[in-house]
């Protein structure tokens, strides 16, 4: 399962990744921090290339599944404004055992950071960047 969604449902997420099958299942969620190089950070804000961070997510769910033997794979990630604290990605993997799950998970939310199209613009208190544009 692949998403860009409004808002993370980690409760979707998890239940997707539940098989007969998986003796692990392993979630990464990322959340916006209240702060980043010395100031206050009030808010983020993502957009992304819907129909290519698509594309690519699935790709990435489909390398992970080549390289683990994997029964479920999960990654959702966010546009729109976000507050600190709210959920802003999730990757997940459940497998029979929980190294690939673990390993897996890592794999989904490097990969993603570095070829989704998606940007990141953070709000501070005094003004706001564009950061950690991917491709």
């Amino acid at each position: 399962m692949v998403e860009i969604v409004e808002q993370i449902n980690i409760n979707k997420a998890y239940r997707h990744l539940q098989a007969n099958g998986a003796g692990g299942i392993n979630v990464f969620v990322g959340t916006v921090r209240d702060h980043a190089n010395g100031k206050t950070v009030v808010g983020l804000e993502f957009e992304a290339y819907v129909p290519m961070a698509l594309k690519e997510m699935k790709r990435i769910a489909e390398l992970a599944c080549e390289k683990w033997p994997l029964e479920r794979v999960v990654i959702q990630h966010v546009t729109g404004m976000k507050e600190p604290g709210e959920a802003v990605v999730v990757t997940g993997a459940s497998s029979a055992h929980r190294d690939a799950s673990f390993e897996a998970c890592r794999f989904l939310i490097d990969e993603l950071k570095k070829s989704v199209p998606i940007w990141k613009k953070e709000y501070y208190e005094d003004n706001s960047i564009w950061v950690n544009a991917h491709p």
